[in-house]
This record gives C-alpha cells, sequence and structure tokens, in this order.
C-alpha cells in the first residue's frame, strides 16, 4: 500500500485565537474546527497541524522540511516581514503554498507585501477557510501525479 502524502499545516501568531478575533476578516471558525474539516475532506493526504506565535519554532518546524510531501504555511503577520522564515522557506524542496485567510490586498497597506510570497511555490488569499482546501486541492492534484518514492525528495527549491 502507497503511503498517504504528509502535508505540514503550519500556523503562525494569533491564529490560534480565529472565532475570538476580527470574524468579518477571519470568520467564527476555530482553528481546530478548519483543521477537522480539512481532515475529513482530504482523507488522502495526512495532515500534521501546527501553530505557534513564536517565529523560532515556525522556522523549526520548517528545518523538518524532508519529513512532509508538501508545507502549507499561513505566517500571519510573520509573511510581512520575517525575513527569518524567508530564509528557512528557501531551504525547503517541497511545494509550499501561502494561505491567508483574508484578503491582504483588501486590507491596512502594509499586508499588501508578502516577503514570504518570492520563495513560494503560489499564494492563496481571502477565501476564508476555504483558502486552505484551496491550497490543498492544487498540492493533492500535484502530489498524486508524483511517484510515492519521490514525495519529500524534491530536488528544486519552492
Amino acid at each position: 500500500m502507497t503511503p498517504l502524502p504528509n502535508i505540514l499545516m503550519l500556523n503562525g501568531p494569533n491564529l490560534n485565537m480565529l472565532g475570538q478575533r476580527e470574524e468579518a476578516h477571519y470568520g467564527a471558525d476555530t482553528l481546530q474546527a478548519i483543521q477537522d474539516e480539512l481532515v475529513a475532506a482530504f482523507p488522502q493526504l495526512r495532515l500534521e497541524m501546527h501553530q505557534s506565535n513564536h517565529e523560532g519554532d515556525l522556522i523549526d518546524q520548517l528545518h523538518n522540511w524532508a519529513y512532509y510531501s508538501a508545507i502549507v504555511i499561513n505566517a500571519g503577520a510573520y509573511s510581512h516581514y520575517s525575513y527569518a522564515i524567508q530564509d528557512a522557506l528557501r531551504l525547503v524542496r517541497v511545494p509550499v503554498v501561502e494561505v491567508h485567510l483574508s484578503n491582504i490586498y483588501a486590507r491596512e497597506t502594509f499586508r499588501h507585501t508578502s516577503v514570504i510570497s518570492p520563495v513560494v511555490r503560489g499564494v492563496i488569499s481571502g477565501f476564508g477557510k476555504d483558502s486552505y482546501r484551496l491550497a490543498l486541492y492544487w498540492l493533492s492534484s500535484q502530489l498524486s501525479q508524483q511517484p510515492a518514492a519521490q514525495r519529500g525528495k524534491e530536488t528544486e527549491g519552492a
């Protein structure tokens, strides 16, 4: 039996407060509820969830990229200024998709720029919790085209 692709779902600061903050931007669901929905919707993937409010912890998770077939990252506010996370993403050799729940271009000017976007495969923004679903849909289609032995062993950058 072929092992399921292992996807790291990496969430940054304040995302643990979903369901309690700015519902107009982030929706009413908690991060746990979103994760539960994704696990149910993508049984063909093994999703490993991680959330941290600490930049170094997110970087440590990215350093473990070889354990994963792909990564979905919502770095929260770190997306807009963390060159340390950008540097860590440059090391990753599996597909990475950046997601944002809100439309960052319809918000404050400082949110219009993501310093991690240039080093990821793609960006999905503005679709609420479906931003994660769209990222996983794309990754699932890409990974299903790869032989199982090749997953997690890409040689070109994200």
